[in-house]
């Protein structure tokens, strides 16, 4: 299976046969598990990577329901999910963004912010659809109080448990991922320290039991996210096209509202008027003062809010400032062909002088 056309071949485990054949070389561990499902002897072991683990049976009124909690043998699901990313990635990568990029003759840099944009156009977009269906169907968005009620929520369905994993395994792969593209020195410190804020705030909801309240929290930020991206796809392909970065800086503003708004509602009032305020690892429990204070301090630092918002309005103010020196500078060779086309003074003050005064270009 090859995921591009290669022209050049390349010694064997070389770094430039890394790059080139990552997506292929993980693509045969994904195979070699998935081979391990046809044999009893390794099907158990093959199981500890595609299925999350540590269910648990909790009776219910009719029968039992089958639940999860985290442990370290996750680390080893995750892995496995990281190989499946870093294919899935080679795939949209080769298949739809190199295409879209070869139409639009984009420079290096262009190019390398295009493909980081489109890479997070299609994780945002399937996010959010798959958080969204996540979050009604477990009724969080019906019953708000859920977020903190009955907490520590140790118990996890089986797709929050499967989401948590596939959103830890998608930024731990965007890691490596750095090295395979090939990304400029100048945009690795920005991204990498998105993608640590995300790894920080989804491994502490999943890791301090506050899941429900984290999906939330994802769904807003990938909306916002999924917006932003889209606008800057567009822009990509034609510079004028600005005005989805005004509807995303709306939208940006009113999410960060909700967001902060849900995290105080949730731990700063809820958490803190539950009566077990304890902290306790073996039960789940990190109702404390303390891991209270980290998350309502950690929560308004989500991935590049701020920046964003001055980005855009510095590129609009660019904009508007362009479309005024090309207006004056239409208005000084109109006046300057008029000039020189020979007209008698008489018609020269029939010239609308009003309309250089309001350009900033006075006649002597």
């Amino acid at each position: 299976m090859a995921f591009r056309r290669r022209t050049k071949s390349y010694p064997l485990f070389s770094q430039e046969f890394v790059i080139h054949n990552h997506a292929d070389i993980g693509f045969c561990l994904v195979l070699c598990v998935l081979i391990g499902l046809m044999f009893e002897v390794t099907a158990k072991t093959a199981f500890l990577f595609i299925l999350p683990q540590y269910n648990i049976s909790v009776p219910t009124a009719d029968s039992e329901t089958v639940h999860y909690h985290y442990g370290p043998k996750d680390l080893v699901t995750i892995l496995f999910y990281i190989f499946i990313t870093i294919i899935l990635h080679a795939v949209v990568q080769e298949y739809i963004l190199d295409k879209i990029s070869k139409r639009l003759h984009l420079s290096k840099v262009k190019h390398s912010k295009f493909n980081e944009s489109g890479q997070l156009v299609v994780f945002h977009f399937t996010s959010v659809i798959w958080c969204f269906y996540v979050v009604v169907t477990e009724g969080y968005l019906t019953n708000p109080r859920s977020l903190w009620e009955d907490y520590p929520h140790v118990h996890l369905p089986f797709q929050v448990k499967f989401f948590y994993l596939c959103q830890l395994a998608y930024w731990l792969h965007a890691l490596p991922e750095l090295y395979f593209q090939k990304v400029r020195k100048e945009e690795i410190p920005r991204q990498l320290q998105y993608i640590c804020l995300y790894l920080v705030h989804i491994a502490g909801a999943y890791l301090l039991n506050l899941s429900r309240l984290g999906l939330i929290l994802l769904l807003l930020q990938y909306s916002t996210e999924f917006l932003f991206h889209t606008a800057r796809l567009f822009y990509f392909a034609d510079e004028n096209n600005e005005k989805l970065f005004s509807a995303w800086a709306a939208v940006f503003g009113v999410t960060r509202l909700f967001i902060l708004t849900l995290a105080v509602l949730a731990i700063g009032f809820g958490l803190a008027r539950m009566e077990n305020q304890a902290f306790d690892p073996e039960k789940g429990n990190f109702n404390t003062l303390f891991c209270r204070l980290c998350p309502r301090h950690v929560i308004p630092f989500l991935p590049r809010g701020l920046s964003r918002v001055q980005t855009s309005v510095q590129r609009m103010r660019k904009h508007s400032k362009t479309m005024l020196e090309a207006e004056v500078n239409i208005l000084g060779t109109l006046k300057r062909l008029w000039e020189e086309s020979g007209k008698n003074s008489a018609s020269m003050r029939v010239w609308p002088q009003e309309q250089f005064a309001g350009a900033g270009l006075h006649m002597e």
